[in-house]
């Protein structure tokens, strides 16, 4: 321990090395339930890509396990600690250090936050779309790591689609530039996409080169109110099927709306088996509402109630953003499931998580990004019941295989992490769980980076 703290202190500033076991205890996990976590030798904040270097050195000369960490927003447990490891926080590498409009990028440090870029990037009429519910504290680096969305996707995609290049400091310190600053390039394997969702498996990401869009015009928001999920699902495949393309399209059940008004009074339509939002961000949005909120009422909608401006429409999203802080007051603890469907089969993947939630006696509410078929499931619970921590880790399994038999995938944008890791066995196969372990001794041939978590 004592030879690892001075080869760290080597070549870090002396505030940069934190051993305070009532701090560096802060720093073992992420916001996700059911993950175990080890306690940190060590935490470093780095500022500097050669301090980045410095740390991967040491480790690699001591064989010490490192496990990088943005914010701890994440719910997979991708961020935990293992016992003895260096934590490697990247907060403080925050610095936006390029702002192009003609080129349409912005070069980042991995320690800033989505919404900070998200605001500096208007200022040059320009946007950032992935934004994640948490985007006011996540950072870019934890972005890429877990491949997050947000609930613009089912319009502008999600992170992938944004990293044109990367800086990674591998496992012995080397430093990797992958991809590119232009609009188009293939030369080579496409390493930039293989280091996005890699949560920090592969190598540390300490700079990337992010694409950016002309700002869109300010969008107006939909909300339709519906007697059942089936009848909201409906809803989804008409408005998909028809060519529409809205910039948001986000579903909360019941359970969800509940919550969110005895939260913060925010006035919503409690009567409501589920609520959906549609906003478009056209030239003519209020047209676009129109056509939806028409197949909305086809589809059974019970109201349907545009918005009238941009604070209306502010507020409606507010609601949702503020959906899964909500349901954590239900229980003293919740599972935060991200399962992915195929449009077609969103009906049935909420009609199963009803069930599954009846079977087990939970409360499990769910809010989705409905465009895109990715369902978050909430299964709320008392973890200092037994009983209920076990039907809550049973039920959430379930809801797993009932998302992989609908033709699914076990995580759209959270990531594997720990609390996955089985699954992800039962999604890839034998064959690909063989090729995922290569590509990572290929990187990582010591195991040092991320241990125990994705495999």
């Amino acid at each position: 321990m004592n030879g690892l703290l001075e080869e760290l202190r080597a070549g870090l500033p002396a505030e940069a090395v934190i051993t305070d076991p009532d701090v560096t205890t802060s720093y073992a996990h992420d916001m996700a339930s059911f993950c175990e976590a080890g306690t940190p030798a060590v935490v470093v904040l780095p500022r500097t890509v050669e301090q980045v270097q410095h740390i991967m050195r040491t480790a690699t000369a001591l064989r010490v396990p490192v496990v990088p960490q943005g914010a701890r927003t994440g719910l997979s447990g991708a961020a935990n600690a293992s016992d003895g490891c260096i934590v490697l926080s990247l907060v403080k590498m925050d610095r936006i250090l390029e702002i192009s409009p003609v080129d349409r990028i912005a070069v980042v440090e991995p320690g800033v936050i989505n919404a900070v870029l998200s605001r500096a990037v208007e200022e040059h009429g320009l946007c950032y779309p992935p934004d994640p519910s948490s985007w006011e504290m996540c950072t870019i680096g934890g972005n890429i790591g877990t491949a997050s969305g947000g609930l613009c996707c089912v319009k502008y995609g999600v992170t992938a689609e944004y990293v044109l290049g990367l800086e990674v400091v591998l496992a012995d310190g080397r430093l990797l530039t992958t991809g590119r600053r232009t609009a188009k390039g293939v030369a080579g394997y496409d390493l930039t996409r293989l280091f996005v969702g890699s949560e920090g498996s592969l190598g540390i990401v300490v700079k990337a080169v992010l694409a950016l869009k002309p700002r869109p015009a300010r969008q107006l928001v939909l909300a339709a109110e519906f007697p059942s999920a089936a009848a909201a699902c409906d809803a989804i495949c008409r408005i998909m099927e028809r060519g529409h393309t809205p910039s948001l399209l986000e579903l909360m059940d019941r359970t969800t709306v509940r919550a969110v008004n005895e939260m913060a009074g925010m006035g919503l339509p409690d009567t409501t088996e589920a609520l959906l939002l549609a906003a478009f961000d056209t030239p003519d949005p209020s047209a676009d509402l129109a056509a939806v909120a028409e197949l909305c009422t086809g589809a059974g909608a019970t109201e349907v109630v545009p918005a009238q401006d941009t604070a209306e429409s502010d507020m409606l999203l507010q609601a949702r953003r503020m959906a899964l802080t909500a349901l954590e007051t239900v229980k003293p603890a919740t599972m935060i499931d991200d399962v992915c469907v195929p449009r077609s089969k969103l009906g049935a993947m909420l009609e199963g998580t009803a069930a599954i939630a009846g079977k087990y006696g939970l409360t499990i509410g769910v809010c989705a990004h409905a465009g895109d078929g990715n369902t978050h499931p909430v299964v709320c619970f008392d973890h200092t019941d037994a009983d209920e921590s076990r039907r809550a880790r049973e039920s959430f399994d379930e809801i797993m295989a009932l998302g992989l038999e609908l033709g699914g995938t076990i995580t759209g944008e959270h990531g594997v992490g720990v609390l996955k890791k089985e699954w992800l066995a039962r999604e890839l196969g034998e064959v690909g769980v063989e090729l995922h372990r290569d590509i990572k001794r290929a990187f990582d041939p010591l195991g040092l980076l991320n241990p125990g978590k994705v495999f």
